[in-house]
């Protein structure tokens, strides 16, 4: 399940890393840009939700015939291997979620660094984010009660109540343009103090707002 909202700079090399996958769902929540022709021309299964990514991340699990569910941000490619880490994932560790090792596609060092972050993070915290896909059973999905309709956190709020993941030996290699633009350490201690806020109890959707 691809979730999509203008996302065709990177959409197209996204599925193109999927490649192996039994079945491909991108999510559109109202694009203006080619992302439905790019989703489309990969042979993907179109799926049309309300805006948001936890909305359109429900929809695609609905919509998927699939035993098992692998949840992808557009701007995220999945190293040569993943089908084959996956496989062997699915068929020892049924009743364990699982996500990829996280990595930024990018030379400079403050990339590094955030990297070694989120491999702590997970570490101790067994905390995730969307952006190292997210491999598990509909069984437990269901059980948990699947993605809630969040405009932000919505990744944090499901793998809290999945448990803690395995680490798949292999990266998911996501875009480092936020980055970038927003500056490396301004984007990650916004992403923070998100992460701290809506721990501490502020609304997902006040949180949004803040995150802008």
């Amino acid at each position: 399940m691809i979730p999509t909202l203008n996302s065709e700079a990177g959409l197209g090399a996204c599925l193109a890393s999927a490649t192996g996958a039994d079945e491909i769902v991108v999510v559109d929540g109202g694009s203006s840009d080619s992302s439905v022709a790019i989703a489309q021309r990969a042979g993907g299964k179109v799926v049309r939700a309300s805006r948001g990514r936890g909305s359109q991340l429900a929809a695609g699990a609905a919509a998927s015939a699939g035993d098992w569910l692998l949840f992808l941000h557009s701007d995220t490619r999945l190293s040569l291997g993943w089908r084959a880490a996956a496989d062997l994932h699915m068929r020892n560790r049924p009743s364990r979620a699982a996500c990829f090792r996280f990595r930024l596609d990018a030379a400079e060092w403050q990339a590094r660094l955030i990297e070694r972050g989120v491999s702590v993070r997970v570490g101790l915290l067994g905390l995730p984010y969307g952006d190292q896909g997210l491999l598990v059973s509909r069984r437990l999905y269901d059980g948990v009660g699947g993605y809630a309709p969040l405009p932000l956190m919505e990744d944090v709020d499901l793998v809290r109540r999945l448990g803690r993941l395995d680490v798949l030996s292999v990266d998911a290699l996501t875009s480092a343009d936020r980055w970038r633009r927003d500056g490396w350490v301004r984007r990650s201690a916004r992403n923070l103090a998100c992460l701290g806020l809506w721990a501490g109890g502020m609304s997902a959707e006040r949180v949004a707002r803040l995150y802008g």
